[in-house]
């Protein structure tokens, strides 16, 4: 931004946009395991979000990549979509004792070490290969990715950030407003559950937030330009007192 309120934004192109208000919406990058097959089967049969994807797979095969951060808790989560889910430990050394007890109860098979690939067929995933050789059918594979938000700008501007269960993310009101004077941000540069329908509302919150106030504060300053173009009575009479005292149209009285 600039002494006058305004942001200039350079594009990737090299064009120069000119800004009153600025509203960050570049969403967020997914970090997912180096096991070979995952990033090329990504979107198809290795899915991220069971609220997206678990009924549309269900009643097949299930596996799990466990989660660094969150455990077995996705295992335990699709498991209400499949009676067959086998959890892979992979990278993940222990559980508590709360996650073994709820996957004993969920039925969830569990396999320690780690995955070396996936088997696919006919384009199609069939099994989860272990770094030993053994191999395990499996039809869709659930894994949690790491979700890293594109907020290269926003840290750029110095916007204060929050620490959330999937790392730091700007720190908004309900308006997508952030710390920054002027800036706003919306989707999933805010945070990793917003789905496109949660993502068109913030858009939208911050989208009327900004137009009232440029409204309004446009319409202050014309009244402020108006208020100080008029000369009323009051005002003549008091630079008339001011410039002849105590004289009346040039005259002592």
């Amino acid at each position: 931004g600039d002494g006058a309120g305004e942001f200039s934004v350079t594009l990737a192109s090299g064009r120069a946009v000119r800004a009153r208000r600025l509203v960050v919406t570049t969403g967020l990058v997914d970090e997912i395991p180096g096991i070979r097959g995952v990033a090329e089967r990504w979107g198809q049969d290795v899915l991220h979000c069971p609220y997206c994807h678990g009924w549309e797979v269900r009643d097949r095969a299930f596996g799990v990549i466990a989660s660094p951060v969150k455990g077995a808790y996705q295992a335990l989560l699709v498991s209400q979509w499949s009676d067959d889910v086998t959890l892979f430990l992979h990278t993940v050394d222990t559980l508590t004792d709360e996650d073994w007890r709820l996957l004993a109860a969920a039925g969830v098979s569990v396999v320690t070490g780690e995955v070396a690939s996936l088997v696919v067929e006919e384009d199609s995933l069939t099994g989860v290969r272990m770094a030993s050789g053994r191999v395990f059918p499996c039809e869709a594979l659930f894994v949690g990715p790491r979700f890293r938000p594109n907020d290269g700008l926003l840290g750029a501007l110095g916007a204060e950030m929050s620490d959330t269960p999937f790392g730091p993310f700007v720190t908004v009101d309900e308006t997508g407003r952030t710390t920054v004077p002027g800036v706003w941000a919306a989707g999933n540069a805010v945070g990793p559950g917003e789905q496109v329908v949660n993502a068109a509302s913030a858009g939208y919150r911050a989208g009327v937030t900004i137009n009232n106030e440029m409204v309004f504060s446009d319409l202050e300053e014309k009244a402020a330009v108006r208020a100080a173009g008029v000369f009323s009575a009051v005002q003549e009479r008091a630079v008339a007192e001011r410039v002849l005292g105590d004289r009346a149209h040039g005259l002592p009285i």
